[in-house]
């Protein structure tokens, strides 16, 4: 029974730590580090701008913000003679591509539209965006390429923001800060806004100690050419393997909370479980490739990603270790233990119920949704995790429903 005990507590810690104590740890970190920096060692904005910038975007289906994302690329503070447009749509077989064809900015030398008829993912038109860009201006440190999707917004001043992080040549990717607009107390809205706040708090403390930034958002960030690797056209997750290829490399990635950015994510749980699912099979893509990186177990990268990425993928299986650990003991006549598990009941499955129907009735509380928000991800890793077990053959994945 001792042995059973011990291997509960150890599914329990695994939770705590990087849902609470590893975010906690980096909180105290950066202030630490903080009180030791200057107050002006943020390197300010240049006028002189010395880097070639190519914005690449890959767009399915995407007429609903599509000329919205053009617009604001187009407004963008960046000398025209240094910035260079790189779209691709593919197969996108509604009014994406026939919207981009026609957009004025597509006279000017440096706007470049590629239709792809054949749907082949993501990550398959990003390598080609990004290859037509390398041999056209070279694969060097002081070419930048900024990855974006088409549903965020950048600030105008965010590639400049985004860009002074280079001044330092070890830094290899810079993320943006992606700001949720929609706060809507109906769905997950705030929910997902309060995750993604969060989320971005703590890649800017593990950037703030060492550069060691585990994974971009994905929606906008700058990449050194050199440091580009392609992307495997079956991945799901094209971001994260990019960022793992920049540590591999022996780069840095950090986080600028300055360079901001916008997007209105859906509000809708169930689209949401569909996209965190597939995020989680790309996870576990990930996990396989990357797995050297988890050794030597005491440096700061591996305890980064084992910390806030490892943990939380397989916090599902945790979850159920747990449940089933307390259970047992239970059944063996510890009350202490059982009463967790009848907790734990309550916690994972009774609440979000009682949620579902308070929603159904017009009633949303937010502690009660974050509960449900917590299990409903929890179970989109375990679907994640099956489809992974059955091999994905594509990086194919149709975007969430725009508002």
């Amino acid at each position: 029974m001792k042995v059973l005990a011990i291997l509960y507590w150890i599914s329990v810690y695994a939770l705590v730590h990087s849902y609470l104590i590893y975010p906690l740890y980096r909180w105290y970190r950066s202030r630490k580090i903080d009180a030791l920096k200057s107050t002006d060692s943020q390197v300010p904005l240049s006028s002189q701008r010395n880097n070639r910038i190519s914005v690449i975007l890959s767009a399915f289906n995407e007429e609903t913000c599509i000329l919205d994302k053009l617009d604001n690329l187009y407004e963008l503070d960046y000398p025209s003679d240094r910035i260079n447009f790189y779209i691709g749509s593919d197969g996108s077989f509604d009014k994406t591509n026939e919207l981009i064809s026609q957009y004025p900015a597509l006279e000017n030398s440096n706007w470049h539209f590629f239709q792809f008829e054949q749907r082949r993912g993501k990550p398959a038109v990003l390598n080609e965006l990004v290859s037509k860009s390398i041999n056209t201006h070279g694969c060097a440190k002081d070419h930048l390429l900024l990855i974006t999707d088409a549903s965020v917004l950048l600030n105008p001043d965010a590639v400049l923001k985004l860009e002074r992080n280079f001044e330092d040549a070890t830094v290899g990717l810079v993320d943006s800060f992606i700001s949720n607009t929609n706060k809507e107390l109906k769905g997950i809205g705030f929910q997902e806004t309060e995750y993604i706040s969060l989320e971005a708090k703590l890649k800017h403390w593990e950037s703030n100690d060492g550069g060691y930034m585990i994974g971009p958002f994905g929606g906008c960030y700058l990449l050194r050419s050199n440091y580009f690797k392609p992307v495997p056209e079956n991945y799901l997750v094209d971001d994260f393997y990019i960022a793992m290829e920049v540590f591999k490399a022996g780069g840095l990635c950090k986080n600028d909370l300055e360079a901001i950015c916008k997007e209105s994510n859906s509000s809708d749980i169930f689209e949401e479980f569909k996209r965190k699912s597939r995020i989680a099979a790309g996870n576990y893509q990930n996990f396989v490739t990357f797995r050297e990186l988890l050794w030597p177990p005491l440096n700061k990268l591996t305890f980064n990603y084992f910390s806030h990425k490892v943990l939380r993928w397989f916090g599902p299986f945790f979850i159920l270790l747990s449940l089933l650990f307390s259970l047992t003991l239970g059944a063996f006549g510890n009350l202490f233990y059982f009463t967790l598990f009848l907790f734990s009941i309550g916690l994972m499955i009774i609440i979000p119920l009682v949620d579902y129907y308070l929603e159904g009735l017009g009633v949303n509380n937010k502690y009660f949704r974050f509960t449900r928000y917590f299990v409903v991800v929890n179970i989109a890793f375990l679907k994640g995790f099956v489809r992974f077990l059955n091999g994905i053959k594509s990086g194919a994945w149709d975007p969430p429903k725009r508002k």
